[in-house]
């Protein structure tokens, strides 16, 4: 079923010429094992153990040469702020000791950003030796996944914003990216606010940037958050997520394969 536009909300499809062309050259080579928890919220600090175990289980299997398939993990969180390596506790507007929520330091880049139910998160642990050594066009290239999703589903008009990472719908920040490399293999990765409660951004300065807001789909739609809790919310999260599995296939050239969940994978 697909989510219609409220009526009156008009908006121009992204102009993404230059990745399409680039991606209309490429054949689809790579598999990816998609272990999908979209509908459960994980605890930040579980999800983060399962990337790190995931990355190194990579380096021995590179050592081996049987390194075959790229890793790709969707869930969401409850509500909890997170920093990047080197990010600065003033763009947090409370004292980290009484903090409305759990906050984490991590080794991602980028500022501290909040997760929560409704934001729908893409870890994907990509090996970019077999894709491109380069970081800057593999962050180029998650924006390119939620602007296509954006584009494609829900007809809004999504761009990049030059010296700064994420997915932008005018002065709105719609998707935050943040990722590590170890040995060019990439985790961490993309947070998209689909029927987020954006109250929490509220209390810190979101990546570290003040002259500009947070959206998300369901508040550039239109749907109010009393329709958000209820049957609307879930199929708003279907459809983006159906979107996104698709267009990240499409832009890493990835043939995705739903796996099981590890039984180590408690939460």
């Amino acid at each position: 079923m697909r989510l219609s536009v409220p009526h009156g909300k008009k908006y121009r499809a992204a102009t993404t010429h230059d990745f399409t062309k680039f991606y209309l050259c490429k054949k689809p080579s790579k598999r990816c094992n998609c272990f999908d928890l979209y509908k459960k919220l994980v605890p930040y600090v579980d999800s983060w153990s399962w990337q790190k175990s995931m990355v190194g289980k990579r380096h021995i299997l590179m050592e081996r040469d049987e390194d075959r398939s790229d890793m790709l993990i969707l869930l969401q969180h409850p509500p909890v702020y997170t920093l990047g390596t080197g990010s600065s506790e003033k763009f947090m507007n409370f004292d980290p000791k009484d903090a409305p929520y759990d906050v984490y330091r991590t080794d991602r880049g980028g500022e501290v950003t909040y997760h929560g139910p409704g934001q729908l998160i893409m870890h994907p642990i990509i090996n970019l030796r077999y894709h491109k050594m380069d970081l800057h066009w593999y962050l180029r290239s998650l924006e390119e996944v939620v602007i296509r999703v954006l584009s494609s589903t829900f007809s809004i008009e999504a761009s990049r914003v030059e010296g700064l990472t994420g997915v932008w719908v005018g002065n709105q920040k719609v998707a935050a990216i943040g990722v590590r490399a170890s040995r060019w293999i990439a985790y961490h990765g993309v947070a998209l606010n689909i029927t987020t409660d954006l109250t929490p951004f509220q209390h810190i300065v979101p990546c570290g940037i003040r002259d500009r807001k947070v959206g998300s789909i369901s508040g550039l739609l239109g749907i109010t958050t009393e329709d958000t809790v209820h049957k609307q919310a879930c199929q708003l999260m279907d459809i983006t997520h159906d979107s996104l599995l698709k267009e990240f296939s499409e832009v890493f050239q990835l043939s995705l394969e739903n796996k099981p969940i590890p039984d180590s994978w408690t939460f």
